[in-house]
């Protein structure tokens, strides 16, 4: 008996079936159902807790702090999926950040010439962190935890741990102060980076590559990724979202701190295990990603609402990281 083979032109039936497998990546993870409902009952219990919180200002200063998060956790699903880890994005934030203003005022004054060095900044310490990663077999853990101190330091030398001033009206109004339809610009920064994520992770060679990688090393080496170069670029990547970071960042406050952001990267990384990526490799998905950066906003905005210190806020978000992996893990 022969059997009928599925459909390969544009009859609703393949349509149907493209539409499943599209969801299927988009929404690839642990346990996206869960953030859903996790995500729906935050915002109901903080809509009752407190009365300013239900309201379109609210949201959008919500997506306003979750933007540095949300852009560089893209990056860092990328490295844990090939099960490593970036403790560098926060160093790196700040001394891609510094590099942009010094660009612009030493150089010359144009937002893409300090679009360049931030971005360009940022893919150096990635690439630093990749080729010492992959290429002398030293623990990620290790080599960015150097560069965190290395990077931080070196922002603080630069200018001897003074700001540098942004005077550049475009930088300001592309990066930082502008919007499209009523939607701030890092909003919309963010949701460029997001799309192109789930693009690049799940729908290209790349995305199966940089799974195969994690999930399973020695059999992705025998059936020909180089793991060391997937890798390797991914790290590049994280570092070139953390230079895209540090321009919202600048453009937002019109001047280029190098103390900024310190402890970040604990909220990127939280934001990616809430988002279903498992620290052990193989597992992630972006969309996840950015509801557990959505969760950890939202959770900081409601808390400050209700007027919880910040040193109860930390110990909240630390508690939340270790249940996250010990539910990982089981």
């Amino acid at each position: 008996m022969t059997q009928t083979q599925p459909a390969t032109d544009g009859t609703p039936g393949n349509a149907q079936a493209r539409r499943r497998i599209f969801l299927r990546h988009l929404l690839r993870g642990e346990r996206p159902y869960m953030l859903y409902i996790a995500f729906a009952v935050m915002l109901v219990v903080f809509s009752f807790a407190s009365p300013w919180f239900l309201s379109v200002d609210n949201f959008l200063n919500i997506g306003r702090q979750t933007t540095l998060v949300s852009i560089i956790a893209v990056g860092m699903t990328f490295v844990i999926i090939a099960r490593q880890i970036d403790l560098s994005v926060a160093s790196t934030l700040a001394l891609s950040g510094m590099a942009a203003a010094l660009a612009m005022s030493f150089l010359y004054n144009s937002w893409i010439v300090g679009a360049v060095a931030g971005l360009g900044t940022g893919a150096v310490i990635g690439l630093i962190n990749g080729l010492l990663t992959t290429q002398l077999s030293i623990p990620s853990f290790l080599v960015t935890l150097g560069t965190l101190s290395a990077a931080r330091g070196l922002a603080l030398m630069v200018t001897n741990t003074k700001p540098v001033i942004i005077t550049n009206e475009y930088y300001f109004a592309i990066f930082g102060e502008g919007s499209v339809l009523g939607v701030p610009a890092p909003i919309i920064w963010t949701a460029a980076v997001v799309v192109g994520g789930i693009l690049l992770l799940h729908f290209t060679v790349y995305g199966r590559r940089i799974y195969a990688a994690g999930g399973n090393p020695t059999a992705a080496l025998y059936s020909g990724v180089y793991i060391k170069h997937v890798t390797t670029l991914a790290f590049v990547m994280t570092g070139m979202l953390a230079g895209l970071a540090s321009l919202v960042l600048s453009a937002r406050s019109h001047a280029a701190r190098p103390d900024v952001v310190q402890g970040m990267e604990l909220d990127v990384i939280a934001s990616v295990i809430l988002g279903g990526c498992s620290l052990f490799g193989g597992r992630g998905f972006v969309l996840g990603t950015l509801l557990g950066s959505l969760i950890i906003g939202t959770l900081n905005n409601g808390l400050v609402l209700l007027g919880v210190s910040s040193s109860l806020q930390l110990v909240i978000k630390g508690a939340i990281i270790v249940a996250a992996v010990a539910f990982t893990r089981r």
